[in-house]
């Protein structure tokens, strides 16, 4: 295993003189194109931009109708396939016609469903469910003349790979990110979806290391770490104004869910009231936490202090970042967020939380500022001392930015990653 990340800007620029990588394979999405994954698009473009050919299918429609979406992703929503695009009728007839023309395939595929460990009867009818999946994503490989699968995530959408790979007899890969794979690695069949894959990618260290306990060390040599990253060159830092007497803003981007840690955040707002320290705070997202979140703001008399936007577009999202004076994400479970990312390559100074990848993202003291997970209190001292040094907020955020452009620069770890494809895949064969 290697991380090639740490080859730096030599290798990059040997990538880019060198002939553009011919691998051809399928993306495999849960939903694409979709807001809280604009990743999926970005690594897509970016492979394709790089000599690879690369034909998507996506389980479920876009987030938004067609007719809302910017013209880069509509032209992308046009050419997916979609195993759910609403006509019932015409999927129960291909897959009809699938089992009657390659039997084979779908008894491989049943009998790799009831063989699977473990399973309720409830859970492996879902599982059924997902061969279903499999059957039409293997017919759609067969017409566009695809032979290699690739997955993002280790959930359902995994094992609708994972039955492609063993039904069709086509080799899968997966990039696993976590972490609700990683935290429930026997509810999502991880250790068989990580056996049956010819490689998987990780987005970080943590990462590698949670399927490292998974399968013996002799298949560890198929997990490479490959970083997740942003364009520095498009996410430019913006002039703030000065410091004066206004109050500063905080801002915090993702969905509205337990685990991102919302509720610490407000806690820790009470918290700083009491202190004498206001920020304004901007909630960027939805989700099922909206209503408790408003609750509890309402509660606490936090209503002048606090604003819920709902879901934006990335253009609109990022727009509040950038004008950020500080950027909080107090999350209980993540990979390496995308989101801190931005804000980071925007030389906002951040706060988060010291799970999983993010401490190798972020270097406490050095480009943000690190708390343990669920502490309000130590959030509020982190989010204080910030609101409190206007030298720190620069020195981190300028730190935080070179971070980026170091390690977690997109352009560079799109070359990595084509590369690693073109590897993995032997000179895109698969």
């Amino acid at each position: 295993m290697t991380d090639r990340a740490e080859s730096g800007a030599d290798t990059a620029t040997s990538f880019r003189e060198a002939a553009p990588v011919k691998v051809r394979l399928a993306y495999l999405l849960s939903r694409y194109p979709a807001i809280s994954h604009t990743f999926f698009l970005h690594e897509v473009l970016g492979l394709r931009a790089r000599g690879m050919e690369i034909v998507t299918a996506s389980i479920n429609r876009p987030d938004r109708a067609v007719k809302d979406l910017p013209a880069v992703e509509a032209a992308e929503a046009k050419t997916t396939f979609y195993v759910k695009d609403g006509r019932t009728w015409a999927a129960v007839w291909c897959v009809l016609t699938t089992v009657v023309m390659f039997p084979g395939v779908a008894l491989r595929g049943l009998g790799a469903v009831l063989r699977l460990p473990g399973l309720t009867l409830r859970r492996r009818g879902f599982w059924l469910f997902y061969l279903l999946e499999a059957l039409l994503v293997g017919r759609w490989m067969k017409r566009e003349g695809v032979g290699h699968l690739h997955v993002h995530f280790g959930g359902p959408v995994a094992s609708v790979g994972m039955l492609v790979g063993v039904a069709w007899g086509l080799p899968y890969s997966l990039t696993i990110h976590g972490p609700e794979e990683l935290l429930n690695v026997d509810a999502y069949q991880l250790r068989e979806k990580v056996r049956g894959a010819k490689f998987v990618f990780c987005i970080s260290d943590f990462c590698r290391s949670q399927l490292c306990q998974l399968v013996p060390a002799a298949e560890w040599g198929k997990f490479e770490v490959m970083r997740l990253g942003v364009d520095p060159l498009i996410l430019t830092p913006s002039h703030r104004s000065g410091e004066g007497e206004r109050t500063l803003e905080l801002v915090c981007t993702g969905r509205l869910v337990p685990e991102k840690g919302h509720r610490i955040l407000l806690e820790a707002l009470v918290l700083l009231r009491e202190r004498g320290v206001t920020l304004r705070t901007m909630l960027v997202g939805g989700g099922p936490e909206m209503q408790a979140l408003r609750d509890f703001v309402a509660a606490h008399r936090l209503e002048e202090q606090v604003t819920f936007t709902g879901a934006l577009s990335h253009a609109a999202t990022l727009t509040h970042v950038r004008r950020a004076d500080i950027f909080a994400l107090a999350s209980f479970a993540e990979g390496i967020p995308v989101a801190l990312m931005e804000a980071m390559s925007l030389a906002v100074p951040c706060v988060s939380t010291s799970i999983a990848g993010i401490p190798e993202l972020i270097r406490t003291g050095l480009d943000g500022l690190l708390v343990p997970p669920a502490n309000t209190c130590a959030l509020a001292d982190a989010l204080e001392t910030l609101a409190r040094d206007g030298r720190m907020r620069k020195a981190l955020g300028s730190s935080a930015r070179q971070r980026v452009i170091a390690r977690y620069n997109l352009p560079l770890n799109q070359e990595l990653l084509a590369h690693g494809f073109a590897e993995k895949m032997e000179g895109g064969g698969a």
